[in-house]
């Protein structure tokens, strides 16, 4: 097979999506994929700062463990989506992995703020979602929350409404959804 048609053996695509560098201080709010968070953590080095904060103890120490186990430093949180014991204008990067979506509309606009206030101006929040199941099997399923997310325009429309600026979905690929948007600098 050709070496350009031969699948990459470096990061995962979640991990490049995120563009994370070294010295960023990054947060993650949802801890259900433990392993990425370490991925993620791993790229701020020593020089940044790498958070976790999921409403779940179980999830918030299952993305600790796997942290540790990878060698990275990361601080995680057990915390309500409404209340982030976070200091306002911390983090350059606030990732929601796999949260809004099976959340109802005040607890989202509840965790949007609360990523909004802890991101700094011209911060980037990138929302990774895995993507509706399609075909025969899944027609006539229907989630109330997930529809209500759809119905508020997805992640580009929810993040819009809740003052992020540029949202715009960046790819759907590999059963995952990735958009961003950035913190206007005047908030």
């Amino acid at each position: 097979m050709a070496w350009w048609l031969r699948k990459s053996t470096g990061e995962s695509l979640s991990v490049s999506m995120a563009g994370v560098k070294l010295g960023d201080r990054l947060l993650v709010i949802g801890c259900s994929d433990p392993m990425l968070i370490a991925q993620l953590a791993g790229k701020t080095g020593l020089t940044g700062r790498a958070a976790a904060i999921d409403a779940s103890e179980t999830a918030t120490a299952a993305a600790a463990d796997v942290a540790a186990r990878e060698g990275v430093l990361l601080e995680s949180f057990t915390a309500p989506w409404n209340a982030l014991p976070l200091e306002n204008d911390a983090f350059d990067v606030v990732i929601i992995r796999n949260v809004l979506p099976h959340v109802d509309a005040t607890k989202r606009t509840w965790s949007l703020a609360e990523a909004l206030r802890v991101l700094r101006p011209g911060g980037r929040c990138l929302v990774i979602d895995g993507t509706a199941k399609k075909g025969i099997l899944h027609v006539g399923r229907s989630d109330g929350v997930a529809n209500d997310y759809t119905a508020a325009g997805g992640p580009p429309g929810i993040l819009s409404a809740q003052g992020f600026k540029a949202a715009r979905v960046l790819a759907e690929r590999d059963g995952l959804l990735f958009a961003e948007a950035v913190k206007p600098a005047n908030l």
